[in-house]
């Protein structure tokens, strides 16, 4: 069924939503090194639902002079010296999150990607930061607009807790999985395409 009134670029005026998760080691975009990053495709279906698809993640090496604060590993429960961990230097993880982003615009036929975020603009600016750092001027996101679910949350629901606005809209969530980049990207996800398929365009 080829619908333009039902396709995605119609529904967000050509952006993309592309929800991303990040974990880092403090707060401080300057100082703080970016150690996790997943980020979840979305599209839509014959019917005009969103949904979301494969998800794409990555463990993130501190760059050189990071402020690793305890307090922020401690929440998240990872270690950036764990040999396992199979961590990318952070120009190598952004460029492959950056590539995966660039083929769903192709096929989705969306010119730009706008971050889905729970406090969204916390994982943009990590993200910018960080592209900053690797020298990458060109990347697919907007710079300033994003899709903040905490902000969706409190109008649709009640809740500006990611946990909470999920339990409000029946999305299992655990709490031994949270502060993991994928699980918080997936979750936040199902919450975005729930609040959007519940109050759709009109």
């Amino acid at each position: 069924m080829n619908n333009k009134i039902t396709t995605l670029s119609r529904r967000f005026r050509g952006l993309l939503p592309v929800v991303v998760d990040v974990e880092t080691s403090g707060l401080n975009v300057a100082t703080s090194a970016l150690l996790e990053i997943a980020v979840v495709m979305i599209n839509m279906d014959a019917n005009g639902k969103l949904f979301r698809e494969e998800t794409h993640a990555y463990h993130v090496e501190p760059f050189i002079g990071a402020c690793l604060e305890k307090e922020a590993l401690e929440i998240t429960g990872i270690d950036p010296d764990y040999p396992l961990r199979f961590a990318l230097p952070e120009a190598q993880a952004l460029h492959r999150i950056f590539a995966a982003v660039r083929k769903q615009l192709e096929k989705t036929e969306c010119y730009r990607a706008v971050l889905v975020g729970h406090n969204a603009w916390f994982d943009l600016s990590f993200i910018l930061a960080a592209a900053k750092r690797s020298g990458i001027q060109y990347h697919p996101f907007h710079t300033f607009t994003t899709l903040d679910t905490a902000s969706l949350g409190a109008v649709a629901l009640g809740e500006t807790v990611l946990a909470r606005a999920a339990r409000r809209a029946r999305i299992p969530f655990d709490l031994q999985q949270a502060h993991s980049a994928i699980y918080d990207a997936e979750r936040t996800a199902e919450l975005f395409c729930f609040i959007a398929n519940k109050w759709g365009a009109v």
